[in-house]
């Protein structure tokens, strides 16, 4: 009750500011300009990266359904509107909003993308009895520990939601923890990871086995990348290097790098299309080389930048090699490693990694296999969430 009220008076100071010339963006918070159409599915994310996550959700979803999507942010609305989607800025969590927006969506399911909790928007959904679901779940022990302080807010707005997937298993038992049912709950799902499991990884190839791919590299990272390269070709005269630096505009350095080293250089800003060498120094093409090559150095990691994600390479079923410096994905590395999917090198010992695994190619392609295993297990199976959610679509229940 005190929240409703206060909310209340917030929005007639938000109104009064709105018509008095307001920004355009505050209108559409406010549900004060145009009117949305009418939709299935109301899914909201927070901004860029909720939606970037669950975009393969919402493209099922929108395959047979009428999907209106809010973001919190300009860029994550502009992002889906991109996609095709109708998006628009979600409504602010107040009484006069909501019931404008709903009013013209008239949603039989609110879908909710890893995790907001507003308590009015929670009970206007259950008393127009929208059915309501969350996917892609996070709770940290910290945010568990706070809620726990405001049972009596949290445990009512879990009780409501009637399709659940959490992230990982800690969020999801800290939320069951705090009330949710556990008759909502559905297998986990990474939503980060769906889209590299839905890649088609390439065939066996031979000539795949013997291309290493330095993805993403840093300023300090390449000389030794090509050090080691030199070294291990020595000893292995087939193997290729493409080299990826992580922003192209690094390029004229790197072709000095490898100028100096007596090498020819060949750019892929030039047109290069194969080299022995090709400095890939371009901008959306990282999976064409990944899928040419059987061995990935992930980049950022062999100076202290935390790493990159090593679930693409994990995708085209590369062996994964990387520095020691991962804190950014230390968790993903762990159990890559654990799998044999992925070997931790530094600046001197990537040659003898590199002529081991161009010597034994059989080695170099589990590698590849159990990196892309555990890529699919952690990902999940979207299939029986999306027939949950299909059923509130077409029933709210």
């Amino acid at each position: 009750m005190i929240y409703t009220a206060t909310s209340r008076l917030a929005e007639a100071f938000l109104r009064l500011r709105a018509h008095l010339g307001g920004s355009g963006n505050l209108r559409e918070r406010l549900v004060l300009d145009r009117v949305p159409g009418r939709a299935d599915i109301w899914v909201h994310g927070a901004s860029v990266g909720e939606l970037t996550s669950g975009r393969p959700v919402i493209e099922a979803l929108a395959a047979e359904f009428e999907l209106q999507v809010t973001a919190n942010s300009v860029t994550g609305r502009d992002m889906v509107a991109g996609w095709g989607l109708p998006a628009r800025l979600a409504p602010l969590d107040m009484p006069g909003s909501l019931s404008r927006f709903l009013d013209a969506v008239q949603p039989r399911l609110a879908l909710t993308i890893e995790g907001e909790f507003w308590p009015l928007r929670s009970r206007v959904l259950a008393d127009r009895n929208i059915a309501q679901a969350m996917i892609g779940a996070r709770m940290s022990e910290r945010s568990a520990a706070k809620w726990s302080r405001l049972r009596n807010v949290i445990t009512p707005m879990l009780g409501r939601i009637a399709a659940f997937s959490a992230q990982d298993s800690g969020s999801e038992a800290r939320l069951r923890g705090l009330g949710l049912p556990d008759a909502a709950i559905l297998p986990r799902l990474d939503l980060k990871l769906l889209s590299p499991a839905q890649v088609a990884p390439p065939a066996d190839d031979p000539a795949r086995d013997l291309v290493l791919l330095a993805a993403s590299t840093h300023e300090g990272e390449d000389a030794p990348i090509l050090d080691n390269w030199l070294a291990a070709r020595a000893a292995h005269p087939g193997l290729r290097l493409i080299l990826a630096p992580r922003h192209p505009q690094r390029g004229d350095d790197i072709a000095a790098l490898i100028a100096a080293r007596g090498l020819d250089v060949r750019r892929r800003s030039d047109g290069a299309q194969d080299a022995p060498l090709l400095l890939a120094d371009t901008l959306g093409e990282m999976p064409r080389w990944y899928a040419r090559a059987g061995i990935c150095l992930v980049g950022g990691s062999l100076t202290d930048n935390g790493g990159h994600t090593p679930w693409e390479p994990a995708a085209y079923r590369c062996a994964i090699l990387h520095g020691p410096h991962i804190a950014n994905h230390a968790d993903s590395y762990d159990a890559l490693a654990s799998a044999g999917g992925a070997v931790e090198i530094d600046g001197e010992t990537l040659a003898t990694e590199l002529i081991r695994l161009a010597g034994d190619r059989s080695a170099a392609r589990r590698m590849g296999q159990n990196a892309r295993d555990v890529l699919t297990e952690r990902a999940g199976d979207p299939t029986a969430l999306l027939a949950r959610l299909g059923e509130l679509a077409k029933t709210g229940r």
